[in-house]
């Protein structure tokens, strides 16, 4: 019967090569080119959704910053929204002024972020994305953003975020 220290060993190799993953070191990197420490937390099962993340930490789904990118007349469009809300494409549409906003692509997510679907983040992106946040996720002292990975996370303040991604505080929902 196995005494478990290979099972530890395994989880262990597996905490390292998410905390090294590209992804999460691109997040860091430019977290803390901004100033800001990231203090990255792994989680022990994926979290492609608001309640699977908030579940797992123990928190508020409205605590959660959901990334979510959108083709807006073909640019990319990061939403970050409160896991407790649904964007409503048509009003941010109206308020940017542009004819056409929806869900992107896995493979337009990927190629504008350099990150898979359940692990976007707000920043570490090969380029600048276009930025909006939901201005309700103020009212937690902290919020939970994905960290490049889907099984990984950091603790922001509202302020915080919106100084390291420079994004516009806007109505979504």
């Amino acid at each position: 019967m196995p005494d478990g220290t290979r099972g530890a060993e395994l989880i262990s190799a597996g905490m390292e090569r998410i905390t090294n993953h590209p992804a999460v070191l691109a997040v860091e990197k430019e977290l803390r080119a901004k100033g800001f420490e990231p203090g990255v937390v792994v989680l022990p099962e994926s979290a492609p959704t608001a309640q699977a993340a908030a579940d797992q930490l123990g928190c508020a789904v409205g605590a959660i910053a959901n990334s979510l990118i959108f083709e807006a007349d073909g640019a990319p469009l990061l939403v970050l929204t409160s896991g407790a809300h649904r964007v409503d494409t048509a009003r941010v549409a109206a308020a940017l002024g542009v004819a056409s906003l929806g869900r992107a692509s896995k493979e337009f997510v990927y190629e504008h972020t350099g990150q898979r679907i359940g692990g976007v983040a707000p920043v570490g992106h090969p380029k600048p994305v276009r930025t909006l946040i939901d201005g309700t996720l103020r009212v937690y002292p902290q919020v939970w953003a994905a960290a490049g990975h889907a099984h990984t996370v950091f603790a922001i303040t509202f302020d915080e975020l919106v100084r390291v991604t420079g994004g516009a505080v806007v109505a979504v929902n």
